[in-house]
């Protein structure tokens, strides 16, 4: 028997994230002030029932393969509550609701988010009927960085999620992930341009990578990489070196040709632009005195793109309600 019972409910909020930010491939990311919302509430009706609305409503699956159905329900297993299975034997069941704002397929951590929303609602369940609070403590989200990270097969966008801002995240070991917060320069703004048109998978975009690199490449990203560290958080005029990259985003340029036509013209202005994730949007670490400039030009190039100034989640994953 559990201790759920009719209407109890829980929801999270999570942020989604641009990740790599130019040379720091599977590791550096930045929260972005795009949020999905989960909430999962016992019913009095056997089963899981899953709602959807935002992007990908009409295409997202409405039952457990939904991929936060599956977190939740691998993250209620760990911590050994109760999923639609033991509550069924009681008479009750679950409703996961969903309501999506980051775009899908952009390069903006849409599936990370979902698999650390999922996760989250897993934890704030079993918090619930184990300590009568549904929040998330820093205890919690430690795991859930680790086991999102894990999931996900490289930590940089799952980690922004979780814990907002700029993170820098490692894997000591194939089973752990490491994440050091750090505090973005005030005079940076993120900027995303979204193409209309374009959308591209994380599994089709790591296809084109090459499984190995030249030596010579290798040390030049481990070097502006390192410089990356230093424009975000100190010295913001070096952003343009800080974002060059050898790594992943050239052998994409036959993936989203417009995409990296836009990072092209956008460096050649000055701007700090690259590709988001893994595309095919756009990200600007812009300065506050570029901004105006930079949306000047992209109006220029007509009505292909869809700019965005969302902001940066200080936050990450959280309870609400």
């Amino acid at each position: 028997m559990s201790a759920a019972a009719p209407g109890l409910e829980v929801a999270v909020r999570v942020p989604g994230s641009s990740a790599n930010l130019g040379p720091g491939f599977d590791t550096v990311a930045l929260a972005v002030g795009l949020y999905d919302e989960y909430a999962l509430s016992v019913t009095e009706e056997p089963g899981l029932r899953v709602q959807l609305r935002g992007a990908g409503a009409d295409v997202l699956p409405r039952d457990e393969t939904h991929l936060v159905a599956r977190a939740a329900a691998e993250a209620v297993a760990v911590c050994g509550g109760p999923w639609a299975e033991e509550l069924a034997a009681d008479g009750l069941g679950l409703r996961l609701e969903c309501a999506n704002t980051i775009p899908m397929s952009a390069g903006l951590g849409s599936s990370a988010a979902a698999v650390v929303g999922g996760w989250g609602l897993g934890f704030a369940l079993t918090n619930a009927l184990t300590r009568e609070a549904a929040t998330l403590s820093p205890a919690d989200l430690a795991v859930i960085n680790t086991r999102t990270g894990v999931w996900e097969g490289h930590p940089d966008n799952s980690s922004a999620s979780v814990y907002g801002g700029l993170t820098l995240s490692w894997r000591p070991s194939v089973e752990v992930v490491r994440t050091a917060t750090m505090t973005l320069h005030p005079d940076i703004e993120p900027v995303v341009l979204v193409p209309h048109s374009d959308r591209l998978s994380t599994a089709t975009a790591r296809a084109v990578l090459a499984p190995t690199v030249p030596h010579g490449d290798a040390v030049r990203q481990a070097g502006r990489a390192a410089l990356l560290v230093h424009a975000l958080t100190t010295e913001p005029a070096l952003l343009l070196d800080g974002t060059s990259d050898w790594l992943h985003q050239e052998q994409r340029r036959s993936a989203y040709p417009a995409t990296m036509a836009a990072v092209d013209a956008l460096r050649d202005l000055g701007q700090a632009a690259v590709v988001s994730g893994a595309g095919p949007s756009v990200l600007v670490l812009s300065r506050a005195d570029m901004v105006e400039d930079l949306a000047a030009e992209v109006r220029s190039w007509g009505r292909g793109w869809h700019m965005m100034r969302p902001g940066v989640a200080e936050r990450g994953l959280d309870t609400y309600r």
